[in-house]
C-alpha cells in the first residue's frame, strides 16, 4: 500500500512490510509514478494540489487531513468512494489557547494599549473606563457571560479556561443538554442567549448551513458592548456586517483569526475597522500528536475497522 505524506510536517508513519511511504510536495502536481497511492495525508496543501490529487490519484481509498476542518479537502472533489477523515482533536489545545488570548486581548483592550505604546503615550483612558462603575464589568472575564458557538472538542478545552477566570460559560450545539460540565443550547435559543452575552466565541466549521451565520441579525441580538471572537472559519462571518457594526458602535469589539479570503487582501476594510484584532490564521497551526492519529487510522484501515474522525458526505 502506497502512503503519501506531505513534506510540510514531520510524521513518524509506522509502515507495514507491504507499505511504501512517499513524501510529496504539497504545493506541486503529483508525480505520475504515485498514481497508485491508496492513502493521502494532507497538511498545508495548496488548493491546486488537492484538486490534482482528486483527479490524478484514481486508486485512493482514504484521505487524512490534519486540519480540524475538512472544508478544503471536501472542496477538492474527491469521489464518494474515498473516505475522508479530519484532524479533529489535533488542534484543541493550541486553538483554545489562542481563543483565550484573543478574548483577553479584546476584553482588556490590548489593541488600544498596544497602539499607545507605539506612540510613546501613557494611555489613561482605558484605566478610567475600567474604574467607571458603569463600565467596569466590561473589562474583565470575572462574571462575564461567555457564549461558545460550536461546542465540540476545542470548546471542551476552552470552556474550563474561561470558567477558571470567572466567566459564566454557555455552549451552543446541535442538541440541548449538558456537555463537558457546561449547559448547552441550540441555535433556536440564540436570540435569548445572545441578549445577555458579553463575549461570543465562534468555533463554527465552514458548512453550507453556517455560511454568514454571524450576520447583521445576529449582531443585532447582542448588547452593543459585546465582543465577538472567531477562531472557527472565516466563511461563517458576514464581514461587511461586522465592519459596519464596529464603525457604528453596535459591537464593543472583535477579534478574528480567520477571514473569508486568506491571506486577507490589502484592500479589505477589516484592516482598518475600529476595535478589531486580527491574527493570520495561526490558532491551530501546530497539530498535536498527528502521527498517533495517522497510525491509529492506518491500523484501523488494515484491520477493516472504522477510522477515527470520518467526515460524513
Amino acid at each position: 500500500m502506497k502512503i503519501l505524506v506531505p513534506g510540510t510536517i514531520a510524521l513518524d508513519v509506522h509502515a507495514g512490510p507491504d507499505d511504501e511511504v512517499v513524501v510529496y510536495d504539497a504545493a506541486a502536481p503529483f508525480r505520475p509514478e504515485d498514481a497508485d497511492a491508496a492513502v493521502l495525508v494532507v497538511w498545508g496543501n495548496s488548493a491546486e494540489n488537492l484538486g490534482d490529487a482528486a483527479t490524478q490519484l484514481p486508486r485512493l481509498h482514504w484521505v487524512q487531513t490534519l486540519a480540524a476542518g475538512p472544508d478544503a479537502v471536501l472542496a477538492a472533489g474527491f469521489g464518494p468512494d474515498v473516505t475522508i477523515t479530519s484532524g479533529r482533536s489535533l488542534h484543541d489545545g493550541p486553538v483554545a489557547e489562542h481563543a483565550l488570548a484573543l478574548v483577553l486581548a479584546v476584553v482588556r483592550r490590548l489593541d488600544v494599549l498596544g497602539a499607545a505604546q507605539r506612540e510613546h503615550r501613557w494611555d489613561t483612558a482605558v484605566n478610567q473606563a475600567q474604574a467607571d462603575p458603569a463600565t467596569a464589568a466590561r473589562y474583565t472575564l470575572d462574571g462575564a457571560r461567555v457564549t461558545v458557538w460550536g461546542f465540540g472538542s476545542i470548546a471542551a478545552r476552552l470552556a474550563p479556561l474561561l470558567a477558571a477566570l470567572g466567566a459564566d460559560v454557555t455552549g451552543v450545539a446541535s442538541r440541548r443538554g449538558e456537555r463537558h460540565g457546561f449547559p448547552v443550547v441550540t441555535d433556536d435559543d440564540l436570540p435569548e442567549v445572545l441578549a445577555s452575552t458579553d463575549v461570543l466565541v465562534s468555533l463554527l466549521p465552514a458548512l453550507d448551513t453556517t455560511r454568514h451565520a454571524f450576520d447583521a441579525a445576529r449582531i443585532g441580538q447582542l448588547p452593543d458592548h459585546a465582543v465577538f471572537v472567531n477562531v472557527g472559519r472565516g466563511a461563517t462571518v458576514d464581514e461587511d456586517a461586522l465592519v459596519a457594526a464596529l464603525h457604528d458602535g453596535r459591537l464593543g469589539g472583535a477579534a478574528l483569526d480567520v477571514t473569508g479570503s486568506e491571506p486577507l487582501p490589502a484592500e479589505s476594510p477589516l484592516w482598518d475597522a475600529p476595535r478589531l484584532v486580527l491574527t493570520p490564521h495561526v490558532a491551530g497551526n501546530r497539530p498535536q500528536r498527528a502521527s498517533e492519529l495517522v497510525n491509529a487510522n492506518l491500523d484501523a484501515l488494515r484491520a477493516g475497522r472504522e477510522l477515527r474522525n470520518v467526515v460524513p458526505r
